[in-house]
């Protein structure tokens, strides 16, 4: 990937010129929520400005947003990589939807049955499913992780599985420490004892390509905010279980899908705003960047071929600057990383890094380094279950993330910010 290539892309991030206390702005909150292009504010002004309507209606901005609407449940398609747009459900982010998700599923649970969670989650694929099954009275099994590189104890999950098992949910990565777990033979083993997979992919989005199919998950969820578009959760799940599972909803709604597993009035322009980000995806893939002023069409084909190419970039990319992110921290006394360190074993992490320093707690450090710019965050991340295990808590860690839009000059900065906390 080519300085000009970056150099395109962010100018079409209109956050990416900002200033702070006259340094300019390095954006490495990503983990937290990117960054969004013109393409995507363009396209939420539009339907504002234009189309603006509930749905049912025989009047034309209504009508207008039913093809609003009709055009982001297909790219959304095929950006989770499903053939059925109506399979793709939209809510208010990501939490809410597994909560009403957990409590439908829950309902076909019966004493003694068994459900497994693990403790690299964020806790919106946690506590909602620890919560459900303590009201139905199922059993919560635990996988628990390597403290010495965070990654998960596949010995353990294959130990807790049984007859019993009625649902794995886990993450396809870890929003703290980047860590990529193995999700395609852990849907394996799920299916294997008769069991559904959830997944969480709000990390995995913005990395590398999702494919529900190849996942081989039964549900599959990601908001739209990681991946440079609008605060907004989606759900994905296999058309039986989504027809034949009650959902968690009132009874006015429309009851096919994808209507079945969506409450109230969504917001129209957010999902307008997801398209357009997945479209913006698609250009990347694509050779030719689209102008922000224009309204970006893709067959379903097209765009499917054109992501494909455009996460091989980002991954290609990405795997750069971390790299020369933890080659740097690695360097430093004072600093402990969290996670995957070994570059052998590059495929098993994602672009994230999470660090602590001897010298600072993590609120204090990040105060210091957004003083000067950089917008990197503390805490858990609501990655409760890991920083409990690790012993972190109440401070927690400081999170490092870089994307497609980050480059190699800013990353310098930062290791040389860091350096100088010492």
């Amino acid at each position: 990937m080519s300085d000009a290539w970056v150099s395109s892309v962010r100018k079409l991030f209109p956050a990416l010129a900002r200033t702070f206390n006259d340094c300019p702005a390095v954006f490495l909150d990503g983990p937290a929520g990117t960054q969004v292009p013109e393409v995507v504010i363009q396209a939420i002004s539009r339907y504002l400005r234009e189309s603006n309507a509930n749905l049912g209606g025989t009047f034309f901005t209504s009508c207008e947003t039913v093809e609003w609407m009709r055009a982001a449940h297909q790219a959304v398609a095929d950006f989770l990589g499903t053939d059925d747009p109506d399979t793709v459900a939209f809510g208010p982010n990501m939490t809410t939807l597994n909560f009403a998700l957990s409590r439908a599923i829950a309902r076909t649970w019966r004493k003694g049955d068994e459900i497994i969670v693990t403790r690299l989650e964020h806790d919106s694929n946690f506590t909602p499913w620890i919560t459900a099954a303590r009201e139905q009275g199922a059993r919560v099994r635990y996988v628990d992780i390597h403290v010495e590189d965070c990654t998960l104890d596949l010995e353990c999950l294959r130990s807790l599985l049984s007859d019993r098992t009625r649902l794995i949910a886990v993450g396809c990565a870890s929003n703290a420490t980047g860590t990529r777990n193995p999700i395609e033979a852990i849907c394996q083993s799920a299916r294997e004892v008769g069991a559904l997979s959830v997944v969480d992919a709000v990390h995995f989005a913005p990395h590398e390509r999702i494919d529900v199919r190849r996942f081989g998950c039964d549900f599959l969820l990601c908001s739209a905010y990681k991946f440079f578009g609008p605060h907004l959760g989606i759900l994905w799940g296999r058309r039986q279980h989504l027809e034949n599972i009650t959902p968690y909803k009132l009874r006015p709604a429309p009851h096919a899908l994808p209507g079945r597993w969506m409450t109230g009035t969504q917001s129209h322009e957010a999902i307008a705003g997801a398209k357009a980000a997945v479209d913006y995806l698609a250009t990347l893939g694509g050779a030719t960047l689209s102008c922000p002023e224009k309204d970006l069409s893709l067959s379903s084909a097209d765009r499917r071929t054109a992501l494909d190419a455009a996460f091989e970039r980002i991954q290609s990319y990405e795997s750069q600057l971390i790299w020369q992110m933890i080659d740097g921290l690695k360097s430093m006394p004072h600093v402990k990383l969290w996670g995957i360190t070994d570059r052998a074993r590059a495929s098993e992490r994602l672009p994230t890094v999470a660090v602590t320093l001897a010298c600072l707690k993590p609120i204090e450090a990040a105060r210091r380094l957004a003083a000067q710019g950089f917008c990197v965050w503390h805490g858990n991340y609501y990655a409760l279950p890991l920083t409990e295990r690790l012993g972190l808590e109440p401070d927690g860690m400081l999170r490092i993330g870089v994307v497609h839009y980050n480059t190699s000059e800013e990353v310098d900065r930062f290791l040389t910010a860091v350096e100088q906390l010492s």
